[in-house]
């Protein structure tokens, strides 16, 4: 059984930052492809970045580049979201997720086949 730990929300000012983790309780953490994920009150839940399982290669949804950074370390089973220049549209549940199913960095929930419970993070104007 696969578990993701989401950690590292909170409440931030905009223009602030954040560095939001995922902790995976996998020994085969390094052959997942990894994503975040991220939900607002009212709102379908949205893809943020995927990662792949080298760390190699990174995809952004275009509303978070050149702000955020995704990044894991395979010897820690963690994944991390580092958010700068964060804005009141970031406003969100963030979840992380993983995927046996691709080797590749994807978009595609349907392709994600383990969630965290997700960690909030609040942007104030």
């Amino acid at each position: 059984q696969v578990q993701l730990v989401e950690s590292g929300g909170g409440l931030v000012q905009a223009g602030g930052s954040l560095r939001l983790s995922c902790a995976a309780s996998v020994r085969t953490f390094s052959s997942y492809t990894m994503g975040w994920f991220r939900q607002a009150p009212g709102k379908e839940r949205e893809f943020v970045a995927s990662i792949s399982w080298s760390g190699g290669s990174t995809y952004y949804t275009d509303s978070v580049k050149g702000r955020f950074t995704i990044s894991r370390d395979n010897a820690k089973n963690t994944m991390y979201l580092q958010m700068n220049s964060l804005k009141p549209e970031d406003t969100a549940v963030y979840y992380c997720a993983g995927s046996r199913l691709v080797r590749a960095v994807t978009n595609r929930r349907y392709e994600y086949d383990y969630w965290g419970r997700g960690t909030q993070v609040t942007v104030s104007s």
